[in-house]
C-alpha cells in the first residue's frame, strides 16, 4: 500500500531509532563492565557473562526473526520486541546483583534479536520500489554509525553518572519507538503460512548457538579444551547443530528456511555475509583494544577516535547506492574496491609503534569506512534480489545470523593469535636478552642506578631494573603481535577478492541477476 511521504519517513526513523537501541546496547556495556564489578560485588568471570549472555539470546533470535515475523506478523513481532528490550532495561538498571542482571540482560538480547532483520523487511514492505535504496541508505547510515557510538557513549556516562544509567537511556527511545511502530508500520502482505513451533528444532537451536556462543567468547580465557565444560559445549553444540540442520531440511514449516541455500546467488552471499563478519570484527576489534591496553586511550578517546571512520561509511551508502542505480558498474566490481580498500587499511596499520598517535589512524580509518560502504551494500543487493517476498524475512535472518556468528569467529580467532603469537614473539626475544649480551647489560645498569637515585637499596633496585626489562620486552612483543594481526586480517582480506567471482552464475551475469531483482530489493543494508 503506498503510504505518504512523512509517513515514509517516520516509519525509517522508527525503525533506525529501534535498530539503534540494539546496536549501540550491544557495545555499550562493555566499558562499564569494572564499575558494575565493584558495585555488585561480582568477580571478572562473572560479569562477563552480562555480556556472554546478551549475545547468545541475541543471535538465537536473528535466527529466529524470519519465523517469528511470518507467526505473529511482522508488526507485531517487531512491537512486541521493542517493548520486550525497554522492559529489560528497566530491570537491567535496577538490578542489585550479577546474577539479576545476568538473567535481564538475556531477556534484552531476546527482544533485540528481533530487531534490525525485522526492521529492515519493514522497510521493504513500506517503500515503493523506486526509493528503497533511498530508505536503506539512511538505515545504514543508523547500522554503521552505532556501534561506535556505544563506547563513547557508555564511557561519558561511566565517568559522570553510573552504569546503571547506560540502561535508562534505552527507556525514552524505547517508548517513543513502540508508540510510532503501533501508528505507522503497517503489517506485511506477503507473511509466509507457517506451521506449529518444532520445538526440537528450537532445543537443538537453543543449543548450537548458545554453546557456540559461550566457547567462542570463553574458549581463549579458559584454555580452550584444558577446560572441560569448553569441551562439553562444544560437543553439545556440534551434535545439536547436526540434528537442527538435519529437521530444518525436512520439515514442511522450518524456523529458518535452510532451502533457500538451493539458490545459488543466495548461498554465495551467504557465506560473504560470514566472511565479512570473520574480517570486519576482527579488525575491527584489535584497534580499540591496541589503543587502550598500549597506548593507554580511555573509552572515550577510543570512541573519537574511530567516529570518523564510522562517519565516512555512512556517507558513502547513499553515494554507492545511487552508483549502483544510475551507473553499470558491476556489483561484484564494487565490492572488489571495499576489500581492496580493506587491504590498504590494515597494511597501513600493520606497521604501527608505541609512538603511534591519532593522527596516524585517521587515514586508514577513512578507508575502511569507505570500504565498507563499498562492500556492504552491493553484496547485500546481490545475495537478497534472487528471494521473493515472502522469503525476504528468512534471507534477512540467515545472513544477518551468520554475520553474527562470523564475527564471534572472528574475535575469538584474533584473541587466540594474538596469546599464541605473543607467547612466541616473546621467547623469541629474551632469547636476545642477557646479561652476557652487552646493550642488556649497559640497559639493566642504567634502570639499576635510575632506582637508585630514587632511594632503592642496590638489591631492591637491580630487582626492580629486571622487572622493568622484562616489561619493556612483553611490550614489545605484543606491539609484534599486532602488527601481526593485521597482516593476518589483510592476507584474509586479499584471499576474498578472487572468492568474488564465485557469484557467476551459469545462464546469466551476476549484473542481470542484479538488475531483474533490483526493482524490488535494491541496495539492502544490513549490519
Amino acid at each position: 500500500m503506498a503510504k505518504s511521504e512523512p509517513n515514509k519517513w517516520i516509519v525509517v526513523i522508527t525503525v533506525v531509532s529501534a535498530a539503534l537501541l540494539q546496536l549501540i546496547d550491544t557495545s555499550i556495556v562493555n566499558v562499564t563492565l569494572t564499575q558494575m564489578m565493584g558495585n555488585l560485588g561480582a568477580s571478572l568471570g562473572d560479569i562477563s557473562w552480562v555480556v556472554t549472555g546478551y549475545g547468545a539470546a541475541n543471535v538465537v533470535m536473528i535466527t529466529l526473526s524470519g519465523w517469528l515475523s511470518s507467526k505473529f506478523g511482522r508488526k507485531n513481532y517487531f512491537t512486541a520486541s521493542i517493548v520486550l528490550f525497554t522492559i529489560a532495561s528497566i530491570f537491567c538498571g535496577t538490578s542489585t546483583s550479577v546474577s539479576e542482571l545476568i538473567i535481564f540482560r538475556i531477556i534484552q538480547g531476546i527482544g533485540g534479536g528481533g530487531l534490525l532483520s525485522t526492521g529492515q523487511a519493514i522497510l521493504i514492505d513500506t517503500f515503493p520500489k523506486e526509493e528503497l535504496g533511498k530508505a536503506n541508505a539512511v538505515f545504514g547510515m543508523g547500522v554503521i554509525i552505532g556501534p561506535s557510538i556505544g563506547p563513547t557513549l557508555g564511557g561519558y556516562i561511566t565517568d559522570h553518572l553510573s552504569w546503571n544509567w547506560v540502561f535508562y537511556i534505552n527507556i525514552p527511545v524505547g517508548i517513543i519507538a513502540s508508540i510510532l511502530a503501533v501508528l505507522y508500520v503497517k503489517e506485511s502482505e506477503h507473511n509466509q503460512k507457517t506451521g506449529k513451533m518444532d520445538w526440537l528444532a528450537l532445543m537443538m537451536l537453543i543449543v548450537t548457538i548458545g554453546a557456540l556462543q559461550v566457547v567462542l567468547e570463553k574458549g581463549e580465557s579458559e584454555d580452550w579444551f584444558e577446560t572441560r565444560y569448553i569441551t562439553i559445549l562444544t560437543i553439545s553444540f556440534v551434535l545439536a547443530g547436526i540434528i537442527f540442520v538435519w529437521r530444518q531440511l525436512t520439515v514442511d514449516h522450518p524456523i529458518l528456511n535452510l532451502r533457500l541455500l538451493k539458490n545459488r546467488q543466495f548461498a554465495v552471499g551467504s557465506f560473504f555475509s560470514f566472511i565479512q563478519g570473520v574480517g570486519l570484527y576482527a579488525s575491527v576489534f584489535v584497534v580499540p583494544v591496541f589503543c587502550q591496553t598500549m597506548l593507554g586511550y580511555n573509552s572515550q578517546d577510543t570512541g573519537n577516535l574511530l567516529m570518523p571512520g564510522s562517519l565516512a561509511a555512512g556517507m558513502m551508502m547513499p553515494v554507492v547506492a545511487v552508483l549502483m542505480k544510475k551507473t553499470k558498474i558491476s556489483p561484484v566490481l564494487l565490492a572488489g574496491i571495499g576489500f581492496s580498500l580493506f587491504i590498504v587499511f590494515v597494511w597501513q596499520l600493520s606497521g604501527m609503534s608505541l609512538s603511534t598517535g591519532a593522527n596516524d589512524f585517521f587515514w586508514p580509518l577513512i578507508l575502511r569506512g569507505v570500504g565498507l560502504g563499498l562492500l556492504f551494500i552491493p553484496l547485500l543487493t546481490i545475495t537478497i534480489a534472487p528471494l521473493e517476498g515472502k522469503d525476504i524475512s528468512q534471507g534477512t535472518a540467515l545472513t544477518n545470523t551468520l554475520r553474527q556468528l562470523g564475527g564471534s569467529f572472528g574475535i575469538a580467532a584474533a584473541t587466540t593469535f594474538i596469546s599464541v603469537r605473543n607467547i612466541f614473539h616473546y621467547n623469541n626475544l629474551t632469547e636476545h636478552v642477557s646479561v652476557y649480551n652487552q646493550p642488556t647489560y649497559d640497559r639493566l645498569n642504567s634502570l639499576t642506578a635510575l632506582f637508585v637515585s630514587k632511594g632503592s637499596d642496590i638489591n631492591t633496585a637491580q630487582l626492580k631494573a629486571a622487572a622493568a626489562m622484562k616489561g619493556t620486552v612483553f611490550k614489545q612483543s605484543m606491539l609484534l603481535t599486532y602488527n601481526d594481526v593485521f597482516l593476518i586480517v589483510g592476507v584474509f582480506f586479499a584471499i576474498c577478492i578472487p572468492l568474488l567471482l564465485l557469484f557467476k552464475a551459469k545462464k546469466k551475469t551476476v549484473e542481470g541477476q542484479v538488475k531483474e531483482g533490483e526493482e524490488q530489493h535494491m541496495e539492502m543494508v544490513m549490519e
